[in-house]
């Protein structure tokens, strides 16, 4: 299937007739950044009296509500058709949009995962100073069927943030400086480019090196950008030719630090075979009656069992349960329990024991 893919290619047309060319259940994130019908009325000036560039393309003009709603049912269901079974979509907006989005999103039978909000370090302030500053856009992230197993890189997204569980609020700046496309004359190239630590995210967090993401509105080219950062493939459609242009030569000079693959992927433990604790009696790596450790310097001791559990104190119970016991709360015992490596050597824990097997299965 993946053969037929134009894979790490930019296809220029229009998202819907480029979306039917590709193949059925072949993609494996979707993240798309659609117009937002901004529907700006008039011109917008700063208090020193220049003119704020908004979005006034044409492709961000609908007629009317309803215009866009079939617009945007088009393209999700366009996306829901060459997404895998355990594949997931991101999309984003703001308040113009996002909720007529995810009511169709829901239509659709997709199920969202999660919505998170972008809020941003350096907002355009509110030059009229009528409403609030608008400081924040809305991604939801949902998977083409609910129930199925999809990626989530959760261990990969806590090593991004101090090893403290990612939250649905990610505080990151607009898209500015060295990082915004800019023309000979020095003007934005597009007016929506989105930062690429905000695509990192999305891509870190939800598909694996190797995995086709897909972008309908590739615009100036940052999901490509991110995608080849991370040694993901990609497939990008763009029906503008002068943004087509800037995102190729940018994604060209993206050059890949390391090649070796293991490097971009997360390391999630829960992915990973389950082994039983019995398993290493059966591999002869443990042997009933020998002594555990609780902690690596710890004098708790108890001593394992021929059918995989472990005695302490007179009670019986798994790795888990003891340790749970010992601690007077919930415990992992492949954590706390540890060996010791021949008569005089030293204690190592029971994990390395586990790891072994797992290397073995591969």
């Amino acid at each position: 299937m993946s053969a037929q893919l134009p894979l790490d290619q930019l296809l220029l047309g229009d998202s819907l007739q480029r979306l039917a060319d590709l193949p059925e259940n072949s993609v494996d994130l979707v993240f798309a950044d659609p117009p937002y019908n901004l529907q700006l009325q008039g011109e917008l000036r700063r208090p020193n009296n220049s003119k704020v560039n908004g979005v006034s393309e044409d492709w961000d003009q609908f007629d009317d509500y309803a215009a866009y709603d079939a617009f945007t049912r088009a393209w999700l269901q366009a996306c829901r058709r060459v997404l895998k079974p355990t594949g997931t979509l991101w999309t984003i907006g703001s308040y113009h949009n996002i909720h007529r989005v995810g009511a169709i999103l829901q239509d659709l039978d997709y199920w969202i995962l999660n919505e998170v909000v972008w809020i941003k370090t350096n907002p355009t302030p509110n030059f009229r100073g009528v409403r609030f500053t608008n400081a924040h856009e809305t991604l939801l992230w949902a998977q083409k069927e609910q129930g199925q197993p999809y990626i989530f890189n959760h261990n990969g997204m806590k090593s991004l943030n101090e090893a403290k569980q990612m939250r649905s609020d990610w505080e990151l700046p607009v898209c500015n400086g060295h990082e915004r496309l800019r023309d000979a004359k020095g003007n934005a190239i597009h007016p929506t480019q989105k930062p690429e630590a905000l695509l990192y995210r999305v891509i870190a967090a939800s598909s694996e090196p190797g995995d086709v993401v897909l972008d309908p509105f590739f615009g100036s080219g940052t999901t490509g950008a991110v995608a080849k950062r991370l040694k993901r493939h990609w497939i990008g459609i763009e029906q503008d030719s002068a943004y087509a242009e800037a995102a190729r030569a940018r994604i060209a000079a993206v050059e890949v630090t390391d090649e070796d693959e293991a490097l971009y992927h997360s390391h999630e433990p829960r992915r990973l075979p389950r082994v039983p604790f019995g398993r290493l009696l059966e591999e002869g790596l443990l042997d009933a009656g020998q002594i555990l450790y609780f902690g690596e310097n710890g004098m708790t001791q108890a001593k394992v069992l021929a059918d995989g559990g472990l005695k302490y104190n007179g009670r019986r119970g798994s790795i888990h349960q003891i340790a749970k016991d010992i601690q007077d709360g919930p415990a992992n015992g492949w954590q706390h329990w540890y060996y010791q490596d021949g008569k005089n050597g030293p204690r190592r824990p029971i994990d390395d024991l586990r790891q072994k097997i797992r290397a073995q299965m591969e």
